[in-house]
């Protein structure tokens, strides 16, 4: 056979199997492909041979070599025939793909649309050597195949010059994730998700279920694990955290501020959020257990202490020369913080401050008269008035010391805010 054949896995489930006298070994039930797994560097294409066949017969499940079978079409269907029936190695397909059970209805990650779509077909080549897979069906037209329906609309639409949409995803780019419970996943998808926005990574997961969204979120490294885990909801933060290791759960955490750290093991059960806090490095867990510490009424429960100070003497220039060497989180530059000689609050300035500020001036000169402040122990309720009243972005938070504290953020006043009316 020179010639070679597209086939469908949804054409060949369910065909009548027989051996080399026409005798009914069986249905076609699933097919088994090779356990190999792309990865961005491989150089050539990934087509993973069909090693072996599911078929059953009068409730008995057998596995036949694929060495053995031919594939031949007659019109529109397929038929299977065996020249001679020998039976696969048990291991062997234990540890081997099922293209119905393991890929067939399972979700991948559609990088480009930012979502997950479902896997419809199978799309397969049958040459002299064997029989491949060569791409997954994420379109309509799979659906509609597998409903047997697909060239009878496609001839309604030909007089119109329309088509039944269709979308693949070659199997390169596809790898499994876990066999045994779910589908697969994109193999460059964790790669491809750095680019990606983190609330758009966070979606995703969410979508992908509890187990899934736990897999691939275990994957990503710890920088951008701390991006998305802000980005969850919260029973999702908690789910996600409960299922990593103590000490995978401790280094994201780390990468996080210190506020939401707070309110993410507040919500665990208090043994495993001690065992995460002493696997954290110690200055990590000891700003996390001083915000644990206050009361959820408090300004210093919501507080973040991540902040930018500088001395009354710096220049405009010094401090731009900072920002651009250090390159701070947005929301940690909403407001910078001015102290004297004795770290004692003084004053903020804004972006803007800076920005329009010749070089040479000292923060002294340019930083706000009146500043607005609160202390870590007053309620948080009355934040909301502050920050409406003086257009603020940031609240600088300080002790009865005069000492900064921290700061709190419009973001997490507006959180608090929304969480108590979802709360009434």
């Amino acid at each position: 056979m020179n010639s070679q054949i597209t086939i469908y896995l949804s054409q060949l489930i369910g065909i009548r199997c027989v051996d080399a006298e026409g005798k009914y070994m069986g249905i076609l039930k699933d097919l088994i492909i090779e356990n190999h797994i792309s990865s961005p560097a491989d150089s050539e294409h990934v087509r993973p041979k069909v090693i072996s066949l599911q078929i059953k017969k009068k409730n008995q499940i057998h596995y036949f070599n694929s060495q053995y079978f031919e594939v031949k079409r007659n019109k529109s269907t397929f038929k299977i025939t065996f020249s001679k029936a020998e039976h696969s190695p048990a291991d062997l397909v234990h540890n081997s793909l099922y293209l119905v059970k393991n890929v067939l209805d399972k979700q991948i990650v559609d990088i480009n649309g930012r979502k997950l779509v479902r896997v419809n077909d199978v799309r397969l080549v049958y040459i002299s050597s064997g029989i491949y897979t060569v791409a997954v069906d994420v379109g309509v037209e799979g659906l509609l195949r597998r409903l047997g329906v697909s060239k009878q609309i496609n001839s309604l639409l030909h007089p119109f010059k329309g088509s039944i949409p269709s979308k693949f995803f070659l199997w390169d780019d596809i790898a499994a994730v876990d066999y045994g419970h779910s589908g697969i996943k994109l193999s460059k998808t964790i790669a491809k998700l750095e680019s990606l926005h983190p609330s758009d990574v966070a979606d995703i997961i969410e979508d992908f279920g509890k187990e899934e969204g736990s897999r691939m979120f275990e994957a990503l490294n710890d920088e951008h694990a701390a991006d998305v885990l802000e980005e969850l909801e919260p029973h999702a933060q908690v789910h996600i955290i409960e299922s990593l290791s103590v000490e995978k759960a401790a280094d994201v955490l780390e990468k996080m501020p210190a506020d939401e750290a707070a309110d993410l093991l507040e919500e665990l059960e208090e043994d495993k959020a001690e065992q995460i806090l002493k696997e954290m490095d110690k200055e990590s867990s000891s700003e996390v257990r001083e915000l644990l510490e206050y009361p959820s009424h408090s300004v210093g429960s919501i507080m973040s202490t991540d902040f930018i100070v500088f001395k009354e003497e710096t220049t405009v220039n010094e401090v731009l020369h900072f920002l651009r060497e250090h390159k701070p989180e947005a929301n940690t530059i909403y407001a910078l913080f001015v102290v004297d000689s004795s770290d004692k609050f003084l004053s903020s300035v804004s972006l803007r401050d800076i920005v329009i500020s010749e070089p040479a001036m000292l923060l002294k000169e340019i930083m706000k008269k009146n500043p607005v402040t609160v202390f870590d122990d007053d309620n948080i309720d009355e934040l909301g008035e502050l920050v409406s009243k003086y257009n603020l972005l940031a609240v600088p938070v300080i002790n009865k010391q005069k000492q900064l504290e921290g700061m709190v953020v419009i973001d997490d006043i507006v959180e608090d805010l929304l969480n108590k009316g979802k709360t009434k």
